[in-house]
């Protein structure tokens, strides 16, 4: 009995250990994005997350901080913000709440573009690109969360971006131990679905 447990033990070992390296390998690539100054890029994407009423989240107001201070300086000259209908009853959706408070802080409302169909993070940055061809832009730099960066920036490089940029940030609102281990999860999922998006096949993302 002894010995007809061991493979069944050691399969379970090998594969106890693969999670948990490629947990701490996705934590690695979290903390190891580069923050510094960039070079100019045409569009800053600033990707969505929830509105309180017709109000950014805190959370979402760091994402659209870090635009209004890449706009100041002169890094992007235009903004787009993605995000649809946070729920069935919004008054706005994200893109809507977003370009209100990029106003209220001083972003020409000419230099920000709607995106108000995403409902995750895949459409964020494929509606996105839509708008960047319209207007015939292809520098780009996606601003949100260090914990959210990695897969939005894979996600870019999968569509084709063109050598896209990230200005990612840490979060003072936020529980980062929760949404980093949520965020494990889906960059997990979305390994799995570039594949079978890669052999052809129908996928929720």
């Amino acid at each position: 009995m002894a010995k007809a447990l061991r493979f069944p033990v050691k399969v379970m070992l090998m594969v106890t250990a693969i999670a948990l390296l490629w947990v701490l390998f996705i934590q690695w690539k979290m903390a190891s994005l580069p923050d510094g100054k960039l070079p100019p890029k045409e569009v800053g994407i600033v990707l969505g997350a929830a509105l309180w009423q017709t109000e950014p989240s805190p959370a979402l107001q760091e994402r659209l901080n870090r635009a209004v201070q890449l706009y100041e300086s002169g890094t992007i000259k235009h903004i787009i913000v993605s995000g649809g209908y946070d729920h069935a009853n919004a008054e706005l959706t994200e893109a809507e709440g977003m370009r209100n408070y990029l106003v209220d802080k001083g972003v020409r409302q000419s230099d920000i573009y709607l995106e108000n169909e995403a409902t995750n993070t895949y459409e964020n940055m494929l509606f996105s690109q839509k708008i960047m061809r319209s207007n015939g832009w292809t520098s780009s730099v996606i601003i949100t969360h260090r914990y959210h960066a990695v897969r939005a920036l894979d996600i870019a490089r999968f569509l084709g971006y063109e050598d896209p940029a990230v200005s990612p940030m840490d979060s003072r609102v936020l529980m980062m131990a929760w949404h980093k281990g949520r965020e494990t999860l889906a960059l997990t999922k979305w390994q799995w679905d570039k594949v079978r998006m890669v052999f052809g096949q129908q996928t929720e993302i």
